[in-house]
Protein backbone atom coordinates (compact mmCIF):
# COMPACT_ATOMS: atom_id res chain seq x y z
CA UNK A 1 0.00 0.00 0.00
CA UNK A 2 1.74 3.33 -1.13
CA UNK A 3 1.69 6.16 0.99
CA UNK A 4 1.80 10.03 -0.63
CA UNK A 5 1.63 13.29 0.86
CA UNK A 6 1.15 17.15 -0.32
CA UNK A 7 0.86 17.13 -3.89
CA UNK A 8 1.49 13.50 -5.05
CA UNK A 9 -1.10 12.67 -2.97
CA UNK A 10 -3.66 15.46 -4.68
CA UNK A 11 -2.04 14.41 -8.36
CA UNK A 12 -2.42 10.44 -7.67
CA UNK A 13 -5.90 11.20 -6.56
CA UNK A 14 -7.27 13.48 -9.10
CA UNK A 15 -5.65 11.53 -11.64
CA UNK A 16 -6.90 7.79 -11.00
CA UNK A 17 -9.63 7.90 -8.51
CA UNK A 18 -12.26 10.77 -9.60
CA UNK A 19 -12.86 9.48 -13.16
CA UNK A 20 -12.80 5.75 -12.25
CA UNK A 21 -15.73 4.27 -13.40
CA UNK A 22 -15.80 0.79 -15.40
CA UNK A 23 -13.33 0.47 -17.95
CA UNK A 24 -15.26 -0.46 -21.30
CA UNK A 25 -13.26 -4.14 -22.59
CA UNK A 26 -14.43 -4.11 -26.35
CA UNK A 27 -13.64 -8.22 -26.54
CA UNK A 28 -15.71 -9.11 -23.16
CA UNK A 29 -18.21 -6.70 -24.76
CA UNK A 30 -18.49 -8.82 -28.00
CA UNK A 31 -18.88 -12.09 -25.79
CA UNK A 32 -21.90 -11.12 -23.63
CA UNK A 33 -23.11 -9.46 -26.73
CA UNK A 34 -23.34 -12.35 -28.66
CA UNK A 35 -24.18 -14.74 -25.35
CA UNK A 36 -27.20 -12.03 -24.48
CA UNK A 37 -28.66 -12.43 -28.58
CA UNK A 38 -28.47 -16.55 -27.84
CA UNK A 39 -30.42 -16.63 -25.29
CA UNK A 40 -32.53 -13.97 -26.14
CA UNK A 41 -33.12 -15.64 -29.42
CA UNK A 42 -32.49 -19.64 -29.46
CA UNK A 43 -34.54 -19.58 -25.65
CA UNK A 44 -33.33 -22.81 -23.56
CA UNK A 45 -31.35 -24.11 -25.82
CA UNK A 46 -28.31 -21.64 -26.07
CA UNK A 47 -29.61 -21.18 -22.06
CA UNK A 48 -28.58 -24.29 -21.34
CA UNK A 49 -25.66 -24.65 -23.31
CA UNK A 50 -23.95 -21.39 -21.49
CA UNK A 51 -25.49 -23.14 -18.33
CA UNK A 52 -23.17 -26.30 -18.55
CA UNK A 53 -20.28 -24.69 -20.39
CA UNK A 54 -19.86 -21.71 -18.00
CA UNK A 55 -21.58 -22.52 -14.49
CA UNK A 56 -21.10 -26.41 -14.41
CA UNK A 57 -24.66 -27.30 -14.86
CA UNK A 58 -24.82 -31.01 -15.37
CA UNK A 59 -25.96 -31.95 -18.74
CA UNK A 60 -29.43 -33.67 -17.64
CA UNK A 61 -29.57 -31.30 -14.67
CA UNK A 62 -32.77 -28.69 -14.07
CA UNK A 63 -32.19 -25.28 -14.51
CA UNK A 64 -34.24 -24.37 -11.74
CA UNK A 65 -33.61 -25.63 -8.01
CA UNK A 66 -36.47 -27.36 -6.31
CA UNK A 67 -38.12 -26.79 -3.06
CA UNK A 68 -36.40 -30.06 -2.38
CA UNK A 69 -33.29 -29.07 -2.49
CA UNK A 70 -33.46 -25.61 -0.66
CA UNK A 71 -34.76 -27.42 2.17
CA UNK A 72 -32.38 -30.42 1.67
CA UNK A 73 -29.57 -27.70 1.92
CA UNK A 74 -31.44 -25.92 5.02
CA UNK A 75 -30.97 -29.52 6.84
CA UNK A 76 -27.38 -29.45 5.86
CA UNK A 77 -26.29 -26.27 7.40
CA UNK A 78 -25.66 -25.42 10.86
CA UNK A 79 -27.85 -24.40 13.83
CA UNK A 80 -25.33 -21.48 14.40
CA UNK A 81 -25.86 -20.31 10.57
CA UNK A 82 -29.45 -20.20 10.65
CA UNK A 83 -29.46 -18.19 13.79
CA UNK A 84 -26.88 -15.44 11.58
CA UNK A 85 -29.06 -15.45 8.85
CA UNK A 86 -32.38 -14.84 10.46
CA UNK A 87 -30.85 -12.28 12.56
CA UNK A 88 -29.23 -10.52 9.93
CA UNK A 89 -32.37 -10.98 7.70
CA UNK A 90 -34.90 -9.80 10.73
CA UNK A 91 -32.51 -6.25 10.39
CA UNK A 92 -32.45 -6.40 7.14
CA UNK A 93 -36.48 -6.69 7.14
CA UNK A 94 -36.57 -3.96 9.43
CA UNK A 95 -34.82 -1.33 8.11
CA UNK A 96 -36.28 -1.86 4.52
CA UNK A 97 -39.69 -1.43 6.50
CA UNK A 98 -38.58 2.03 7.74
CA UNK A 99 -37.73 3.10 4.08
CA UNK A 100 -40.29 2.18 2.71
CA UNK A 101 -42.40 5.12 1.48
CA UNK A 102 -46.17 4.93 2.10
CA UNK A 103 -49.25 6.33 -0.24
CA UNK A 104 -51.14 9.66 0.43
CA UNK A 105 -53.84 12.18 -0.54
CA UNK A 106 -54.16 15.74 0.70
CA UNK A 107 -56.11 18.78 -0.45
CA UNK A 108 -53.32 21.16 -1.96
CA UNK A 109 -56.15 23.56 -2.65
CA UNK A 110 -59.64 23.93 -1.78
CA UNK A 111 -61.42 21.02 -3.69
CA UNK A 112 -57.91 20.06 -5.52
CA UNK A 113 -56.35 16.66 -4.41
CA UNK A 114 -53.34 15.19 -4.83
CA UNK A 115 -51.12 12.32 -4.04
CA UNK A 116 -49.25 8.99 -4.24
CA UNK A 117 -49.84 5.55 -4.90
CA UNK A 118 -46.82 3.45 -3.89
CA UNK A 119 -46.90 0.21 -5.69
CA UNK A 120 -45.14 -2.86 -5.90
CA UNK A 121 -42.97 -4.09 -9.38
CA UNK A 122 -44.80 -7.11 -10.90
CA UNK A 123 -41.82 -9.02 -11.13
CA UNK A 124 -38.02 -8.54 -10.31
CA UNK A 125 -34.91 -11.06 -10.65
CA UNK A 126 -32.26 -11.26 -7.80
CA UNK A 127 -28.85 -11.96 -9.46
CA UNK A 128 -26.53 -13.58 -6.41
CA UNK A 129 -22.57 -14.11 -7.28
CA UNK A 130 -21.41 -17.54 -6.63
CA UNK A 131 -18.13 -17.38 -8.67
CA UNK A 132 -14.87 -16.46 -6.34
CA UNK A 133 -17.21 -16.50 -3.10
CA UNK A 134 -20.61 -17.76 -2.23
CA UNK A 135 -22.83 -14.88 -1.39
CA UNK A 136 -25.86 -15.65 0.55
CA UNK A 137 -25.79 -12.16 1.92
CA UNK A 138 -26.21 -10.79 -1.52
CA UNK A 139 -29.62 -13.17 -1.46
CA UNK A 140 -30.60 -11.69 1.65
CA UNK A 141 -30.26 -8.26 0.39
CA UNK A 142 -32.05 -8.15 -2.71
CA UNK A 143 -34.51 -10.66 -1.90
CA UNK A 144 -35.61 -8.82 1.71
CA UNK A 145 -36.46 -5.72 -0.03
CA UNK A 146 -38.79 -6.96 -2.79
CA UNK A 147 -40.58 -8.98 -0.26
CA UNK A 148 -40.75 -5.92 2.14
CA UNK A 149 -42.17 -3.72 -1.23
CA UNK A 150 -44.81 -6.54 -1.98
CA UNK A 151 -43.29 -7.71 -5.37
CA UNK A 152 -45.69 -10.50 -6.05
CA UNK A 153 -42.64 -12.48 -8.45
CA UNK A 154 -39.21 -12.87 -7.35
CA UNK A 155 -36.96 -14.81 -8.59
CA UNK A 156 -32.98 -15.55 -8.19
CA UNK A 157 -30.42 -16.51 -10.22
CA UNK A 158 -27.21 -17.94 -8.74
CA UNK A 159 -24.11 -20.23 -10.70
CA UNK A 160 -23.13 -23.03 -8.59
CA UNK A 161 -24.87 -22.07 -5.76
CA UNK A 162 -23.40 -23.22 -2.67
CA UNK A 163 -25.62 -25.03 0.37
CA UNK A 164 -25.53 -21.68 2.46
CA UNK A 165 -27.31 -19.71 -0.44
CA UNK A 166 -29.68 -22.20 -0.98
CA UNK A 167 -30.34 -22.47 3.13
CA UNK A 168 -30.90 -18.68 3.11
CA UNK A 169 -33.40 -19.00 0.02
CA UNK A 170 -35.43 -21.76 1.62
CA UNK A 171 -35.81 -19.37 5.22
CA UNK A 172 -37.01 -16.56 3.05
CA UNK A 173 -39.34 -18.53 1.23
CA UNK A 174 -37.85 -18.31 -2.42
CA UNK A 175 -39.81 -20.25 -4.83
CA UNK A 176 -38.15 -19.16 -8.42
CA UNK A 177 -34.38 -20.26 -7.82
CA UNK A 178 -32.15 -20.87 -10.77
CA UNK A 179 -29.02 -22.22 -11.07
CA UNK A 180 -27.28 -19.96 -13.47
CA UNK A 181 -25.22 -17.18 -13.88
CA UNK A 182 -23.33 -14.15 -16.09
CA UNK A 183 -24.33 -12.51 -19.03
CA UNK A 184 -26.91 -15.49 -20.15
CA UNK A 185 -28.73 -15.52 -16.93
CA UNK A 186 -29.15 -11.50 -17.25
CA UNK A 187 -30.20 -12.42 -20.81
CA UNK A 188 -32.90 -15.12 -19.40
CA UNK A 189 -34.08 -12.32 -16.86
CA UNK A 190 -34.30 -10.01 -19.82
CA UNK A 191 -35.92 -11.54 -22.36
CA UNK A 192 -37.41 -14.57 -20.67
CA UNK A 193 -36.83 -18.31 -21.83
CA UNK A 194 -39.63 -20.08 -23.47
CA UNK A 195 -40.01 -24.03 -22.92
CA UNK A 196 -39.07 -26.37 -25.79
CA UNK A 197 -40.68 -29.47 -26.97
CA UNK A 198 -37.95 -31.61 -25.49
CA UNK A 199 -38.86 -30.51 -21.87
CA UNK A 200 -40.58 -33.40 -19.50
CA UNK A 201 -44.37 -34.13 -19.91
CA UNK A 202 -45.04 -32.90 -16.29
CA UNK A 203 -43.92 -29.37 -17.66
CA UNK A 204 -46.45 -27.44 -19.24
CA UNK A 205 -45.25 -25.89 -22.49
CA UNK A 206 -47.31 -22.52 -21.82
CA UNK A 207 -45.08 -22.16 -18.67
CA UNK A 208 -41.78 -20.54 -19.03
CA UNK A 209 -38.41 -22.05 -18.09
CA UNK A 210 -37.28 -18.42 -16.74
CA UNK A 211 -40.60 -15.94 -16.58
CA UNK A 212 -39.22 -12.62 -18.25
CA UNK A 213 -39.30 -10.18 -15.24
CA UNK A 214 -39.83 -6.28 -15.18
CA UNK A 215 -36.30 -5.49 -13.29
CA UNK A 216 -32.98 -6.97 -12.79
CA UNK A 217 -31.15 -6.38 -9.49
CA UNK A 218 -27.84 -7.52 -7.54
CA UNK A 219 -24.21 -7.11 -7.78
CA UNK A 220 -22.22 -9.24 -10.46
CA UNK A 221 -18.51 -9.60 -12.41
CA UNK A 222 -17.88 -7.87 -15.48
CA UNK A 223 -19.88 -10.39 -17.49
CA UNK A 224 -22.93 -9.76 -15.50
CA UNK A 225 -22.22 -5.74 -15.33
CA UNK A 226 -22.04 -5.45 -19.31
CA UNK A 227 -25.13 -7.78 -19.79
CA UNK A 228 -26.88 -5.62 -17.77
CA UNK A 229 -25.82 -2.26 -19.41
CA UNK A 230 -26.98 -4.04 -22.67
CA UNK A 231 -30.64 -4.97 -21.63
CA UNK A 232 -31.15 -2.23 -19.82
CA UNK A 233 -33.81 -0.52 -22.56
CA UNK A 234 -35.33 -3.82 -22.11
CA UNK A 235 -35.41 -4.53 -18.90
CA UNK A 236 -35.41 -1.79 -16.00
CA UNK A 237 -31.54 -2.25 -13.92
CA UNK A 238 -30.75 -1.54 -10.23
CA UNK A 239 -27.01 0.00 -10.76
CA UNK A 240 -23.99 -1.44 -12.98
CA UNK A 241 -21.84 -2.54 -10.47
CA UNK A 242 -17.81 -2.26 -10.32
CA UNK A 243 -15.20 -3.98 -7.79
CA UNK A 244 -15.78 -2.81 -4.08
CA UNK A 245 -14.46 0.41 -2.93
CA UNK A 246 -13.74 1.69 0.83
CA UNK A 247 -12.42 4.72 2.20
CA UNK A 248 -11.38 5.40 5.50
CA UNK A 249 -11.06 8.78 6.98
CA UNK A 250 -9.19 9.25 10.30
CA UNK A 251 -6.81 11.64 11.79
CA UNK A 252 -6.21 9.88 14.84
CA UNK A 253 -7.33 6.70 16.95
CA UNK A 254 -6.45 2.73 16.71
CA UNK A 255 -4.48 2.15 12.96
CA UNK A 256 -5.55 -1.53 13.43
CA UNK A 257 -9.15 -0.80 13.19
CA UNK A 258 -9.00 1.17 9.94
CA UNK A 259 -6.59 -1.07 8.14
CA UNK A 260 -8.81 -4.00 9.00
CA UNK A 261 -11.70 -2.48 7.37
CA UNK A 262 -9.12 -1.38 4.62
CA UNK A 263 -7.91 -5.28 4.35
CA UNK A 264 -11.79 -6.48 4.45
CA UNK A 265 -13.40 -4.71 1.72
CA UNK A 266 -9.65 -5.35 -0.30
CA UNK A 267 -10.29 -9.18 -0.38
CA UNK A 268 -13.19 -9.20 -2.53
CA UNK A 269 -11.48 -8.30 -5.50
CA UNK A 270 -8.01 -8.06 -6.48
CA UNK A 271 -9.86 -4.66 -8.39
CA UNK A 272 -10.73 -3.18 -5.29
CA UNK A 273 -9.97 0.46 -4.38
CA UNK A 274 -9.20 0.86 -0.95
CA UNK A 275 -8.11 4.46 0.12
CA UNK A 276 -7.18 5.66 4.00
CA UNK A 277 -7.38 9.49 3.83
CA UNK A 278 -5.79 11.33 6.85
CA UNK A 279 -3.34 14.47 8.31
CA UNK A 280 -1.37 12.36 10.48
CA UNK A 281 1.40 11.22 8.30
CA UNK A 282 2.32 8.86 11.22
CA UNK A 283 -1.10 7.31 11.45
CA UNK A 284 -1.26 6.93 7.14
CA UNK A 285 2.06 5.00 7.73
CA UNK A 286 1.09 2.98 10.72
CA UNK A 287 -2.08 1.88 9.11
CA UNK A 288 -0.09 1.11 5.64
CA UNK A 289 2.32 -1.40 7.77
CA UNK A 290 -0.29 -3.16 9.47
CA UNK A 291 -2.39 -3.80 6.02
CA UNK A 292 0.85 -5.34 4.72
CA UNK A 293 0.68 -7.70 7.63
CA UNK A 294 -2.85 -8.41 7.91
CA UNK A 295 -2.97 -9.55 4.31
CA UNK A 296 -0.08 -11.59 4.05
CA UNK A 297 -2.25 -14.91 3.82
CA UNK A 298 -4.89 -12.97 2.10
CA UNK A 299 -3.46 -13.53 -1.78
CA UNK A 300 -6.64 -11.49 -3.10
CA UNK A 301 -6.80 -8.38 0.11
CA UNK A 302 -2.73 -8.37 -1.21
CA UNK A 303 -3.12 -8.05 -4.24
CA UNK A 304 -6.08 -5.68 -4.38
CA UNK A 305 -3.41 -3.48 -1.63
CA UNK A 306 -0.34 -3.76 -3.92
CA UNK A 307 -2.67 -2.55 -7.04
CA UNK A 308 -5.21 0.22 -5.73
CA UNK A 309 -4.14 0.65 -1.60
CA UNK A 310 -3.25 4.02 -1.33
CA UNK A 311 -3.06 6.63 1.79
CA UNK A 312 -3.04 9.96 0.94
CA UNK A 313 -1.31 12.53 3.96
CA UNK A 314 -3.78 15.44 2.77
CA UNK A 315 -2.90 18.41 5.48
CA UNK A 316 -6.01 20.31 5.59
CA UNK A 317 -8.59 18.67 7.29
CA UNK A 318 -11.36 20.31 5.41
CA UNK A 319 -9.74 19.37 2.33
CA UNK A 320 -8.81 15.80 3.18
CA UNK A 321 -13.35 15.92 3.39
CA UNK A 322 -13.31 17.31 0.03
CA UNK A 323 -11.19 14.80 -1.56
CA UNK A 324 -13.21 12.00 0.34
CA UNK A 325 -16.29 13.90 -1.02
CA UNK A 326 -14.85 13.54 -4.86
CA UNK A 327 -14.07 10.49 -4.59
CA UNK A 328 -17.90 9.46 -3.62
CA UNK A 329 -16.61 5.68 -2.60
CA UNK A 330 -18.70 2.87 -2.15
CA UNK A 331 -17.69 2.57 1.64
CA UNK A 332 -16.78 5.40 3.98
CA UNK A 333 -15.79 5.32 7.48
CA UNK A 334 -15.53 8.79 9.38
CA UNK A 335 -15.37 10.05 12.90
CA UNK A 336 -18.61 11.42 13.83
CA UNK A 337 -17.81 14.92 14.10
CA UNK A 338 -17.11 14.73 10.13
CA UNK A 339 -20.53 12.32 9.47
CA UNK A 340 -22.75 15.31 8.82
CA UNK A 341 -20.58 16.84 5.76
CA UNK A 342 -20.13 13.13 3.78
CA UNK A 343 -22.59 13.82 0.70
CA UNK A 344 -21.04 11.53 -0.89
CA UNK A 345 -21.08 7.87 -0.41
CA UNK A 346 -23.02 4.80 -0.65
CA UNK A 347 -23.00 4.06 2.79
CA UNK A 348 -21.27 5.79 5.81
CA UNK A 349 -19.74 3.84 8.77
CA UNK A 350 -19.45 6.54 11.90
CA UNK A 351 -16.09 5.81 14.03
CA UNK A 352 -14.03 2.71 15.45
CA UNK A 353 -16.68 0.48 16.41
CA UNK A 354 -18.44 0.56 12.97
CA UNK A 355 -16.97 -1.77 11.10
CA UNK A 356 -17.64 -1.87 7.33
CA UNK A 357 -17.76 -5.57 7.23
CA UNK A 358 -21.18 -5.08 9.81
CA UNK A 359 -22.92 -3.56 6.67
CA UNK A 360 -21.75 -6.49 4.29
CA UNK A 361 -24.16 -9.17 6.47
CA UNK A 362 -26.13 -8.13 9.31
CA UNK A 363 -26.98 -4.22 10.56
CA UNK A 364 -29.62 -3.54 8.04
CA UNK A 365 -28.82 -0.93 5.49
CA UNK A 366 -28.57 -2.70 2.16
CA UNK A 367 -24.67 -3.95 1.11
CA UNK A 368 -25.67 -3.34 -2.92
CA UNK A 369 -23.98 0.11 -3.09
CA UNK A 370 -23.01 2.43 -5.91
CA UNK A 371 -19.29 2.31 -6.91
CA UNK A 372 -17.30 3.59 -9.64
CA UNK A 373 -18.25 7.52 -8.51
CA UNK A 374 -22.04 6.69 -8.60
CA UNK A 375 -22.75 7.44 -5.23
CA UNK A 376 -22.24 11.10 -6.29
CA UNK A 377 -26.09 10.62 -7.81
CA UNK A 378 -27.07 7.83 -6.36
CA UNK A 379 -27.45 5.45 -3.25
CA UNK A 380 -27.72 1.67 -2.39
CA UNK A 381 -30.41 -0.36 -3.69
CA UNK A 382 -33.43 0.28 -1.27
CA UNK A 383 -36.79 -0.83 -0.95
CA UNK A 384 -37.71 2.19 -3.30
CA UNK A 385 -36.06 0.06 -6.21
CA UNK A 386 -38.70 -2.47 -6.25
CA UNK A 387 -41.34 0.43 -6.01
CA UNK A 388 -43.24 2.51 -8.60
CA UNK A 389 -44.88 6.30 -7.05
CA UNK A 390 -47.91 6.79 -9.02
CA UNK A 391 -49.12 10.30 -8.47
CA UNK A 392 -52.60 10.99 -8.31
CA UNK A 393 -55.16 14.34 -8.87
CA UNK A 394 -58.95 14.43 -8.11
CA UNK A 395 -60.41 18.12 -8.57
CA UNK A 396 -64.06 19.50 -8.16
CA UNK A 397 -65.72 21.33 -10.73
CA UNK A 398 -65.34 24.87 -8.50
CA UNK A 399 -61.75 24.03 -7.59
CA UNK A 400 -61.01 23.43 -11.46
CA UNK A 401 -62.82 26.77 -12.04
CA UNK A 402 -60.57 28.32 -9.78
CA UNK A 403 -57.23 27.56 -11.44
CA UNK A 404 -58.69 27.12 -15.10
CA UNK A 405 -57.09 30.47 -15.89
CA UNK A 406 -54.04 29.39 -14.68
CA UNK A 407 -53.22 26.29 -16.83
CA UNK A 408 -55.09 27.85 -19.96
CA UNK A 409 -52.50 30.87 -19.94
CA UNK A 410 -49.74 28.54 -19.47
CA UNK A 411 -51.18 26.29 -22.27
CA UNK A 412 -51.59 29.27 -24.86
CA UNK A 413 -48.21 30.44 -23.72
CA UNK A 414 -46.73 27.63 -24.92
CA UNK A 415 -49.22 27.27 -28.00
CA UNK A 416 -50.84 23.81 -26.82
CA UNK A 417 -54.36 25.01 -27.14
CA UNK A 418 -56.35 21.49 -27.03
CA UNK A 419 -54.81 21.74 -23.65
CA UNK A 420 -56.19 25.07 -23.04
CA UNK A 421 -59.24 23.24 -24.06
CA UNK A 422 -59.19 20.32 -22.38
CA UNK A 423 -60.29 22.76 -19.36
CA UNK A 424 -62.87 25.13 -21.00
CA UNK A 425 -64.79 22.32 -22.39
CA UNK A 426 -65.50 21.21 -18.72
CA UNK A 427 -66.75 24.71 -17.44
Amino acid sequence: MRVLEGKAALDYAARNLLYRGSKTDKKLQRTVERIVADVRDNGERALRKYAVKLDGLAKEQSLRVSDEEMQNALASVSPGFVDAVERAASNIRQFAEWQKPQSWMRPIEPGLNVGQSVVPIDSVGCYVPGGRYPLPSSLLMTVIPAQVAGVPHIQVASPKPAPETLAAAALLGVKHFFRIGGAQAIAAFAYGVAGSARRRPAQSDADPVVPRVKKIVGPGNTYVTAAKKLIAFDCSIDMLAGPTEAVVLANSGDPRFYAADLVAQAEHDPDAVVIFISTSRKLALRVADICTDMSRNNPIARESLKRSGVALVISDPDEALGWANAIAPEHITVPKEESLYVFNAGSVFIGEYSPQSLGDYASGPNHTLPTGGAARYRGGLSVLDYLKIITVQEVSKSALKKIAPTVTLLAEAEGLQAHANSVRVRL
